[in-house]
């Protein structure tokens, strides 16, 4: 049962937020904690491996606490990584190796729970293996086995999206399919609002259509302007810094909080100068979230 307490204040929650502008809505809840923003270092990718322990201790510095690495590069930065106290929370894993599945994605998922991970990510689909509703379902039956190989070693198995699955099938979209044919205890969500929204939808929306299945979320902004479109052509400069495009990210921040959303990262394809410098102007909007004090 419901305490007196916890009802008045919902209610005055609910209420509050309904008179503050979109800027402001997280400031009538708890602020969400400054251990659980990190980055996904997709971002730094061209000047990660040539030399390391700069780019982490740059990103340290900044403030984030938290990395999403990928698999291909892994190795090259792991010894710079463990001299930092940035968290390797998520890792996302090459395509290739979840759709062999069997010993050879056993013996990667074991080695990154050794290193500390708790998520695998299945990051992208290659659009020569994209299709219709039976590529989906096909693509459903490899996350479920994933899934049952992740969650025996500790584990958490997350898709990553992009536009694609969100293009129309006979009155359903790809993702739908995904998620209506995948167990919800063994494949979770880690939701790419730029994405999203590149496909017209509402990042806000979905947070709230796959409540308690978005484990993580990539949190990077998009220009104005474009139509709808179900494939990653879209130029360079339509990624934007955090809080510098057309992204309601107070809203997405509280619908993700509220979701159950466990861990933010930072990601953006392409920056428009030095990634370092693009990764501090996000934190220093997002610090206002967190909880951080922004540096610089």
């Amino acid at each position: 049962m419901e305490s007196m307490f916890a009802s008045s204040r919902r209610r005055f929650l609910a209420q509050t937020a309904a008179l503050l502008p979109a800027a402001h809505v997280l400031a009538a809840t708890e602020k969400l904690g400054p251990n659980n923003l990190g980055v996904q270092l997709y971002t730094v990718r061209n000047i990660i491996t040539k030399n390391p322990a700069a780019t982490l201790k740059a990103i340290q510095d900044i403030g984030y606490t938290e990395v999403e690495a990928t698999s291909d590069n892994l190795d090259q930065i792991w010894s710079a990584l463990r001299q930092t106290k940035l968290t390797p929370v998520s890792v996302h894993i090459q395509t290739a190796k979840f759709m062999e599945g069997g010993s050879q994605l056993e013996k990667i998922m074991d080695d990154m729970k050794q290193r500390g991970f708790e998520y695998v990510v299945l990051p992208y689909v290659d659009p020569k293996n994209r299709g219709g509703a039976d590529v989906f379902k096909r693509l459903a039956s490899t996350l479920n086995q994933a899934g049952q190989q992740a969650n025996a070693r500790g584990l958490t198995l997350c898709y990553h999206n992009h536009a694609f699955e969100f293009q129309p099938l006979n009155g359903t979209t790809g993702l739908d399919i995904l998620m209506s044919e995948t167990q919800k205890d063994l494949v979770h969500l880690e939701i790419d609002i730029f994405w999203v929204t590149v496909a017209g939808h509402d990042p806000i929306a979905l947070l709230k259509q796959y409540s308690g299945r978005v484990r993580l979320l990539h949190l990077k902004d998009k220009a104005r302007g474009g139509g709808a479109q179900y494939n990653e052509n879209v130029p360079k400069n339509a990624f934007k810094e955090v809080g510098s495009g057309s992204i309601d990210i107070p809203g997405v921040l509280s619908a993700a909080d509220a979701s159950g959303v466990r861990h933010y990262f930072v990601e953006q394809d392409e920056t428009p100068g030095d990634p370092i410098a693009s990764l501090q102007k996000s934190y220093k909007y997002l610090s206002t979230f967190f909880e951080v004090t922004p540096k610089g």
